[in-house]
Order: C-alpha cells, then structure tokens, then sequence
C-alpha cells in the first residue's frame, strides 16, 4: 500500500511570539519612504540629533539625497535651514559633511546644499525646529529645603531627585 502525502505545513502564525514592537511593523515602510527621498541609511534620519550634534539639530532637518549624474561621484545632501540661521550652518558645512560621511562609514555625500525656509518648515512637512531649552527659573531656597525634607526617606537617588523636582514644582507655582 502506499501511504497518503502529508499534509503541506501550516503557515506560521505571526503573533505567536506575543506582542511585537510597533518599529518592527513599521520598519520596511519606514525604509521604503526613506529611499524615496534617497535616504539609503536611515539612521541619518533617525538620529540627526547624534550625527549633527544638538546645535546644528535644533535649527536644521535633512531633507534629500540625490544621486545626480553630473555632480560626479557622491551625493548630494539637501538640508533644511531657516534663513537666519544660514550663514551659521553654511559655516560649518565641512565639519558636518564629515560627520554624516561617518555615519555612513565612506565618503557618499559629495555636496550639502541649504535650503533656506521660514520656521515651520515647507508646507508639506511643516518640520518644526526646536526651540533653544528654557532656562531654569530661580528657587527661593526655602522652598528648595521644603522639597529636601519631603523626599528625605527615599533611597533610590534617581527616584529621589525627581521627587525633589516635583515637591519645588509643586511648592513654587503660583497660587491662582
């Protein structure tokens, strides 16, 4: 007698790992909208903070790679500026162009170009820039002593230096 073919394998069920992080759902169509704009690494993208450092970040956003034939050999990075900040990131191009060649570890950016902008960005992406970090207002150092005292039996010194931040928060807002 001969035996009756065995049945094809069923298809795996992708959830049968659990919950799966909601980057890896969003990963391929993270990277095709990448490549669109010519982002073939998109840690560029990602992590501009790291790559340009936070002061070119906050007043910068990339925009595009472009391949172009006639510009030679490497490409072409198009960043976004708001015209007031120009003529200081135009002054640091060259450290920048080394640092976003280090991300992608060779020398694939030939050019940066600028491209200058009002604050909220064109108005397809309306990229807001952020603003500089607020500085920190003064605290009456009573009210600093008060806010000591209540976290006083924490132990954890993260735990208790937010505690601390919350108690002088708390103490010195205004009574309205």
């Amino acid at each position: 007698m001969t035996r009756a073919p065995a049945p094809p394998p069923a298809k795996p069920n992708r959830r049968m790992r659990g919950f799966e992080a909601a980057s890896g759902l969003l990963q391929d169509r993270i990277r095709k909208a990448g490549e669109k704009r010519g982002f073939a690494v998109t840690r560029l993208l990602t992590h501009w903070p790291e790559v340009a450092g936070e002061d070119l970040a906050r007043i910068t956003r990339p925009v595009k790679v472009g391949y172009g034939a006639r510009e030679g050999f490497g490409a072409t990075l198009t960043i976004l500026v708001s015209s007031a900040h120009a003529p200081l990131v135009q002054m640091q191009l060259p450290a920048l162009k080394e640092r976003v060649n280090a991300c992608y570890g060779y020398a694939a950016i030939h050019r940066i170009t600028l491209t200058q902008t009002a604050p909220s960005g064109f108005a397809e992406g309306q990229a807001l820039f952020d603003p500089a970090p607020p500085t920190p207002r003064p605290v009456d150092p009573a009210v600093k002593a008060r806010a000591a005292e209540t976290a006083d039996g924490v132990q954890d010194e993260g735990l208790k230096a937010a505690l601390e931040r919350l108690a002088q928060n708390f103490l010195s807002r205004s009574k309205a």
